[in-house]
């Protein structure tokens, strides 16, 4: 019997109209759990239905990836609004990906924030708080994916709500537990065996060695991978495999949290 669970995730379905993104066809065959766009920042009908259609063959889990409306900016860039917009923009995504869903006979997993959203409720409780009452009063079953520590995982612990804790593969930490902007070098992490050796120290021990070498402690149910490059998809293979050697069993975060 395996000793730890981890889900890996992925941000998928960022293609919009005739504009191609990521490699969705084959990052999806190493994960778990899909995050899938909901049209905000990326994604059209279109796409979020063939997406979830992927995902079922696949036997992968379905959750809601939703952002601030910033198609030109990609959900990036830091938007001024108000906690209630934020709740109300939160309802219309996920209940935009939760038909895509029923359609296809499969429930919704779990609601990732994307981009700057994410990043500003990590740190801003309103925020959080109105992110984590938009996903309760949808469906109080769903799981919060947050960084651990932030104000989002606190704000879910709040309502009651189910939270995984994300940790991120290829992304360097602060010490307070955010992720370092990508301004900064050393902020994206590319080099494979780094990775799986955060990966699993990560997993097995619960902490990482901050951007200026200091320790952070944190909790690993789910981590994010990125699949939107060739080198990025041989990083993804190595890191399933690395955790299959160490006999780290890898499933959904519907089995963990």
């Amino acid at each position: 019997m395996n000793k730890f669970k981890v889900d890996i995730n992925c941000d998928m379905g960022e293609s919009f109209g005739v504009y191609n993104l990521g490699m969705d066809e084959e990052i999806i065959k190493y994960i778990s759990s899909a995050n899938i766009a909901c049209g905000f920042h990326a994604g059209d009908p279109s796409v979020m239905d063939e997406t979830v259609k992927m995902a079922v063959e696949q036997e992968v889990m379905v959750g809601a990836h939703p952002s601030f409306r910033d198609l030109v900016g990609f959900g990036r860039r830091k938007i001024e609004i108000e906690p209630k917009e934020v709740k109300k923009i939160m309802i219309y995504q996920i209940g935009a990906l939760q038909a895509f869903a029923k359609a296809h006979n499969l429930k919704l997993q779990h609601v990732k924030p994307h981009g700057s959203l994410n990043n500003m409720a990590s740190t801003d409780y309103d925020l959080a708080l109105a992110i984590a009452e938009a996903i309760k009063e949808v469906d109080e079953n769903l799981i919060f994916v947050a960084l651990g520590g932030s104000a989002m995982y606190k704000a879910a612990n709040n309502l009651d709500l189910r939270v995984a804790s994300e940790v991120f593969a290829d992304r360097a930490y602060n010490l307070d537990g955010t992720l370092v902007s990508r301004k900064i070098k050393g902020a994206v992490i590319e080099d494979p065996t780094k990775v799986k050796k955060r990966v699993l120290n990560m997993i097995k021990n619960g902490e990482v060695k901050t951007i200026n070498g200091e320790i952070l402690r944190l909790k690993a149910d789910t981590v994010c991978v990125h699949g939107d490059n060739p080198s990025a998809i041989k990083l993804v293979k190595e890191l399933v495999k690395e955790l299959e050697k160490n006999k780290i069993e890898i499933t959904a975060m519907k089995n963990i949290v």
